[in-house]
């Protein structure tokens, strides 16, 4: 079976060269190719050599190396040309400039002086042009770039020539300071990872790499040292800094017996930790592959960009061809005049504003909310998370805390408080619900598993248990209907798990939650965003649910519902919605997996590295806020502004100039502003979002 790969692309200093190799791998088999140019890494499923062969056959100037991941960022960071090159030749240039039109001077030593700069600036070009007409690709930008300024100096337009190639280098310059800029923003991600381990054997630390860490090791972890894989503390107590992992600056205390996050900071105590994940499987493993990956789900405009880009480079040669041909041999026009006229149309002809800056903002957008412990697992979920008009959101974990505890205990039919206890605590031994831990912690006494002989989980509803002499059922009051339990008590305010013992009814206990310091802030946000209605959608009972409805001042309330009408009520939700509005679920990603994967998009409360929502959703918030919700809409909008604006201010210049060129308005000067200038425009407007 095939697996996923990934390469590094040394060399890939141009974006439509990015979109020529991506389109190149799909039309030979691979349909899973991703080209990321900000980090120049390819990921694919395939084989690996097959892969090597058609990228070298798409770009043959490409030094293709293995990647393992984001270790590859700071490799990535290649410059298009030499400053010292480009220095000497802007010098070159000006001298040009003062001989010829401060002294007049028009000879051979003058087109020297333009031609030395012409090949400082444009070396690269010239290059990447050459290996383009050998591989039969005439419609690369460095190819298109040679031809026009070839044409500049045999009808005598040397100035224009050298200027043209000193302003393309120029400008790629100066486009990859700010593309790298966007990768640093990433690789702070990365410093995320520790560079060691302190493994503790036969009571000494020793220094080791964390990829060499399992399962069962201990680690001391130092003040001021990263915590390098996930594990829970055993001895010590300390303050850890979460800020990179969750966006939360506030320090998190930690003590014996609680869990610790890879990625996470050491404040001040000396911990010792044992480890209960591998490197891979960590929190920040897991954290920083998304964000690697997010970029092979493309959103519908980069898709829309890169089919794009396919037909506009041709469209716009054939034009440049024809403005050269059917003027001067139709209507007998000077050919220089409309050759010079279809030069500057050849300059124009590259996508490269759009086919850069387009992902590039999609990029900043997820990275930006990396950083404020949203993780967003591609471009298209970005898309529809700025398109989101309701928001329905789950209770438990979500708009509360989630942190149970037995409030009251009511017994019937002579059962005393401590049989009733010990006996829901029995029926609660194996489920993970929080509500089952609240009952189990508080029975304060032993509990044997071997009594346990059968165990019926009944979905949203509670648990049916077998014992050698008892059938205990603990659930809602809907589950004593259904099992035929006769009982005196329906209806209790707050969270009630009833308990029966062979068909008896035994009495019942108050569950408590309490509701999020933020909940009732996040409705408001998402109200301020535009957001039409917020909605509560809970497996809870009515009274209950209504309570903290009131109290996060949401809009509607769903309550007393199983898994599958959960799914029932976001299907109605999107039939209201409709056009194009887009519907967000909310919640624990732990027991809320289809209503996740049935909304338009689910976000999860990651619970600080919860594996089960970082599998499930589509974006997950790592420190379980509400309000980050409102903050992920936010970042999505102002990246889908971006992207429109640079969009129109590529698209729109372009044709401007193309207009200009043909009528003999715009010179090659010109031109290469609607080329390399719009798109540092443009990149630097994508850069915006990483504010």
């Amino acid at each position: 079976m095939d697996k996923r790969i990934k390469f590094h692309l040394e060399g890939l200093d141009c974006a439509s060269c990015a979109a020529r190799i991506e389109n190149s791998l799909k039309k030979e088999g691979f349909p899973s190719a991703s080209v990321n140019f900000v980090r120049k890494e390819v990921t694919l499923e395939g084989n690996m050599e097959a892969a090597r062969k058609v990228i070298l056959r798409a770009e043959p100037g490409i030094r293709v190396t293995d990647a393992s991941g984001a270790g590859q960022v700071a490799k990535g960071e290649e410059s298009s040309g030499s400053p010292v090159a480009m220095i000497v030749a802007v010098l070159f240039f000006a001298a040009g400039l003062i001989f010829r039109y401060g002294f007049g001077i028009n000879n051979v030593p003058l087109l020297l002086l333009f031609s030395i700069a012409y090949l400082l600036a444009g070396w690269n070009v010239l290059r990447r042009a050459f290996l383009n007409v050998v591989r039969g690709n005439l419609f690369d930008e460095n190819f298109l770039m040679t031809i026009a300024t070839f044409g500049a100096f045999a009808i005598g337009e040397f100035p224009e020539a050298a200027g043209v190639m000193i302003f393309f280098m120029v400008g790629e310059f100066f486009q990859d300071l700010a593309v790298n800029r966007s990768r640093r923003s990433v690789r702070s991600l990365l410093a995320l990872k520790a560079d060691y381990a302190n493994l503790l054997t036969d009571g000494k630390s020793v220094r080791i790499r964390p990829e060499d860490l399992r399962p069962g090791n201990r680690i001391l972890v130092r003040p001021g040292e990263r915590i390098p894989v996930d594990g829970v503390v055993v001895n010590g107590a300390s303050a850890l800094d979460t800020s990179a992992l969750t966006g939360e600056s506030m320090p998190r205390a930690v003590k014996a017996g609680e869990a610790v996050l890879s990625g996470s900071v050491n404040l001040n105590g000396l911990l010792t930790v044992e480890v209960t994940k591998e490197l891979k499987e960590s929190a920040i493993a897991r954290i920083l592959e998304l964000v690697e990956n997010a970029t092979a789900r493309k959103a519908k405009t980069e898709r829309f960009i890169t089919t794009f880009a396919r037909y506009y480079t041709p469209a716009v040669v054939g034009l440049a061809v024809l403005v050269a041909l059917v003027p001067p041999l139709f209507f007998g026009a000077a050919f220089s005049v409309w050759i010079y006229r279809a030069l500057v149309l050849l300059v124009i002809s590259c996508p490269c504003a759009l086919v850069l800056s387009i992902p590039l903002g999609y990029f900043g957008g997820i990275g930006k909310a990396a950083k404020t412990g949203i993780l967003v697992k591609g471009s298209n979920f970005l898309d529809a998370l700025s398109a989101v008009s309701v928001v329905a959101m789950d209770k438990t974990g979500t708009l509360t805390k989630g942190v149970f505890k037995v409030t009251d205990v009511v017994t019937k039919n002579g059962f005393s408080r401590e049989e009733l206890l010990k006996i829901s605590a029995l029926a609660e031994l194996h489920s993970t619900h929080p509500i089952a831990a609240a009952v189990r912690k508080a029975w304060d006494g032993e509990i044997n598993p071997a009594e346990v002989l059968e165990v019926e989980e009944q979905a949203g509803s509670g648990v049916v248990v077998r014992t050698s002499d008892m059938e205990i059922i603990a659930g809602n009051d809907r589950l004593l209907h259904k099992r035929e339990i006769n009982h005196d008590t329906c209806h209790v305010e707050g969270t009630v798990v009833h308990v029966a013992v062979n068909k008896s009814y035994v009495g019942y206990l108050i569950i408590s939650d309490e509701i999020k310091n933020d909940s009732a802030a996040s409705v408001r946000k998402l109200k301020a965003l535009g957001v039409k209605k917020v909605v509560m959608v809970t497996g809870d009972s009515r009274g209950v649910a209504e309570n903290i409805a009131k109290q996060a001042g949401v809009d509607e309330v769903y309550a007393d519902l199983l898994p599958e009408d959960k799914v029932s009520v976001i299907e109605k939700l999107q039939q209201e919605t409709g056009g194009g509005a887009k519907v967000a679920f909310v919640g624990d990603g732990i027991n809320d997996a289809p209503v996740l994967a049935m909304a338009d998009i689910g976000i999860a409360m990651g619970g600080l590295g919860s594996d089960a929502a970082i599998e499930t959703a589509d974006v997950v918030i790592m420190d379980d806020k509400p309000s980050k919700v409102a903050a992920g809409m936010k970042i999505a909008r102002k990246t889908r502004r971006v992207v429109t604006q640079n969009i129109v201010l590529a698209l729109g210049v372009k044709l401007v100039f193309i207009v200009l060129g043909v009528a003999g308005e715009a010179t090659m000067w010109e031109a290469v502003f609607a080329d390399v200038g719009v798109a540092l425009l443009a990149v630097a407007n994508a850069l915006r979002i990483l504010r």
